[in-house]
């Protein structure tokens, strides 16, 4: 955090005597005054830029592809079309916004020594990390919401008024992302606060859901056949099932060049609701609980 937030009246006049001088104020208050000045900081650095980047580099490249190809199946109506590039890239700039925004939010408190001079101040550590939360948290959909924007332009390049023909099952698929952001930022913040060192702690976030998610799905499903329903990655497709529906929950796949088939697993709608608010709650309060312990030097 670039600026420690003071609660001093903006243009530094003496603050009118209403009875309230000298008393604290209120932990719900302090976090969200923290997480604006945090929020703000977000704004104006290299990171949100970078993170904007990475969006309209996304979307520039969709609808590059979808305008060459002009797939028959994905630009017919607005359930396959928000369900091929709303779902299917809203995960990916969650993760990146997780990477960037949160990776170093509580690591950065240790290696800058901010959070020693924060400490001073009549703060408590849940605020703090109540704050940074909260900031990433609308950084994060600041990304997201100009990623829809992108791909609503999308929609109403091909289908005209139609592309606004489905809001509520868009709006579930909305929540459900949500959801999902939750959940990643639960764990981003956890490997945060257990290392005082952002590099670290980005690299570890990077690794594990670009690559390591990915890895230990496709080896619990090929070697031990086993449904690797406690997986964050696994259960990130169910924003697509308001738009694409359900599939079956078991299907046998046959490949086309070996003729073998074998078990395909997609997560039901409870199951990837339930482990997604699983890992927002268990890996919030595990961050919370590893940021109390640590010792600012």
């Amino acid at each position: 955090m670039s600026a420690t937030p003071t609660f001093a009246p903006a243009d530094g006049a003496p603050p009118a005597d209403d009875g309230t001088l000298g008393t604290v104020p209120s932990t719900i208050s302090q976090a969200l005054i923290l997480s604006r000045y945090q929020f703000r900081d977000y704004l104006r650095s290299r990171r949100f830029i970078l993170m904007m980047g990475i969006v309209l580099a996304a979307g520039a490249i969709l609808t590059t592809v979808v305008a060459y190809y002009r797939p028959a199946g994905l630009i017919d109506n607005a359930d396959d079309l928000y369900g091929g590039l709303w779902a299917g890239g809203a995960g990916v700039v969650i993760v990146f916004a997780g990477i960037i925004f949160g990776g170093d939010a509580i690591a950065g408190e240790f290696q800058n020594k901010t959070g020693y001079f924060l400490m001073g101040l009549p703060i408590k550590r849940t605020t703090v990390y109540a704050g940074k939360y909260l900031a990433t948290l609308a950084a994060s959909i600041v990304s997201l919401v100009v990623y829809l924007i992108i791909v609503t332009g999308n929609a109403v390049y091909y289908l005209g008024l139609n592309a606004f023909s489905v809001p509520g099952p868009l709006i579930e698929s909305f929540a459900i992302t949500l959801l999902y952001l939750l959940a990643l930022l639960g764990f981003v913040f956890l490997f945060s606060s257990l290392f005082k060192t952002s590099a670290y702690a980005v690299l570890v976030v990077a690794v594990l859901f670009l690559f390591g998610f990915s890895i230990i799905q496709e080896v619990v499903l090929n070697l031990a056949h086993t449904e690797p329903w406690f997986l964050l990655s696994y259960v990130n497709g169910i924003n697509a099932y308001p738009l694409t529906g359900v599939p079956a929950h078991v299907q046998t796949v046959r490949n086309p060049f070996t003729r073998a088939t074998s078990t395909a697993y997609n997560p039901t709608y409870l199951e990837g609701i339930l482990v997604m608010a699983g890992y927002w709650l268990l890996t919030t309060i595990g961050g919370l609980l590893s940021f109390e312990r640590e010792e600012f030097t």
